[in-house]
């Protein structure tokens, strides 16, 4: 009884409050336009429907404050994405801080690059451009498209190609009768020579190359749909790393890499190429870092043209007929070379979208990927082609990752970059941006080397 007596009470409360507001709010006159304002708020505004409205977008964007989406940055890409700008445009305004960024591109005296991350979350191509490295009228171009994380690909773009060009330079020293020596962190225990009055320039870093990612080596880098789908591989597959001996490379006498006073460049960058593999393979194992990267590389020395492939990115050649001329061809699963090492040593390949390596890489060769690559499923030694230029007279050089291939034969792309070589870029740009259109949804990365004014190998960086 007393509760149903305190529950009367309070409803006779709030009945008689409301009648005397509503008595106040009716008795205020209309005739100015105070008044007539409140009229249509309390007509309008107040309605309970309105009132639930209001409350549901505050709490909404107070949880989007909450987890960090709310900024300038949402704003101005919600307004860009509804506004009718084109996709570069788009990607441009989109680019709010380094972690933001949408494109690179680099130009050199004879050869341009452009990247793009395109519809991926993560940009994890990398290019290099090195002309004339310190002064011998050697040039170096490579690109490394990485899966599963930038890991690979970072350490590739920085020991590698570090380890390249400082071979180039004692090789170069070596050839004319010099001796020059650069301290070797893999071998702190060899005897110090005596140095020759060689100059030679030490670069950590190069000016002529491009990465979107820095201090790679300080965090792990992994990819959940990788290890989620190692893990449902075959029982073969896996992620346990076994207790292994640190990988020491084996100094090789430069007087095996000259052969009658030139370079042999085909052991040279199949040597380099593997030992920086078992390098970054015992790197990966130690942070449990599945990545893996292709490797695209071409050496320009004179009239010859050096270049090693591991991996699906592809280089194209045009000849002074306009005809397309492959410099590499791509290791896929299903070849029949390929597919036959890979049974021999005990795997498979599935269909899963494309071929792949047990169901999950879409390359039989690549550097890194340490689950496949201790059961040698997959492999880093490299295709090595070489080519005289004087026998094509070529007119350029294409070198790009699978985001353009995905999207252009090789005809296509040489077609498409004779009528734009005369851009600043040597087309660079325009045939990236174009497979972008086509709809590639990887990223792309698009090098182009201009042979007609035949000056690549002396041009001066």
């Amino acid at each position: 009884m007393e509760d149903e007596l305190e529950d009367k009470v309070l409803h006779q409360t709030y009945i008689s409050f409301v009648k005397i507001f509503s008595r106040f709010t009716n008795s205020i006159a209309f005739d100015t336009p105070v008044s007539y304002l409140w009229k249509m708020v309390r007509l309008y505004l107040l309605r309970s429907e309105v009132l639930v409205f209001t409350l549901a977008i505050i709490i909404f964007l107070m949880y989007l404050q909450t987890i960090g989406l709310w900024s300038r940055t949402l704003l101005s890409r919600l307004s860009q994405a509804m506004s009718p700008i084109s996709a570069v445009q788009r990607m441009k305004l989109m680019e709010g801080s380094e972690a933001d960024k949408q494109s690179w591109e680099l130009k050199g005296s004879l050869s341009a690059a452009y990247a793009i991350k395109g519809r991926r979350m993560h940009m994890e191509d990398k290019f290099i451009i090195n002309e004339n490295i310190n002064n011998t009228g050697i040039s170096l171009f490579a690109i490394f498209d990485g899966h599963g994380g930038e890991f690979a690909a970072n350490y590739a773009k920085d020991h590698l190609i570090q380890n390249l060009y400082n071979k180039v330079i004692e090789l170069s020293a070596f050839k004319d009768g010099k001796t020059v020596i650069i301290p070797q962190k893999d071998s702190p225990e060899e005897p110090k020579k005596e140095e020759i009055n060689v100059s030679v320039e030490r670069k950590t870093s190069f000016k002529k190359s491009a990465s979107t990612a820095d201090d790679t080596l300080k965090k792990e880098i992994t990819d959940p749909d990788l290890l989620a789908q190692l893990s449902k591989a075959r029982p073969i597959i896996t992620r346990e790393v076994r207790p292994v001996k640190p990988v020491k490379n084996i100094a090789v006498p430069l007087s095996s890499y000259v052969d009658k006073g030139k370079i042999n460049y085909g052991k040279l960058l199949t040597d380099e190429v593997l030992a920086a593999d078992r390098l970054l393979v015992e790197a990966a194992k130690r942070t449990m870092n599945v990545a893996g990267t292709t490797a695209l590389i071409a050496v320009l020395e004179g009239n010859h043209l050096i270049v090693a492939n591991v991996g699906d990115s592809r280089g194209v050649m045009c000849d002074s007929r306009g005809n397309a001329i492959p410099v590499s061809f791509d290791h896929k699963p299903q070849q029949v070379r390929e597919q036959k090492r890979i049974e021999a040593a005990g795997g498979y390949i599935a269909f899963n979208g494309v071929w792949r390596v047990a169901g999950i890489l879409a390359t039989s060769r690549a550097m890194g990927d340490y689950p496949l690559k201790d059961k040698k499923f997959v492999i880093a030694d490299p295709d090595i082609l070489t080519f005289n230029l004087d026998d094509h007279k070529p007119m350029f050089l294409v070198l790009a990752s699978d985001g353009l291939w995905d999207t252009f034969t090789n005809e296509e792309a040489v077609k498409f970059i004779k009528e734009r070589l005369d851009e600043p870029d040597f087309g660079a740009k325009s045939l990236t941006l174009q497979a972008y259109y086509r709809g590639s949804v990887d990223n792309i990365t698009v090098l182009v080397i201009n042979f007609l004014n035949n000056q690549v190998s002396i041009s001066s960086q």
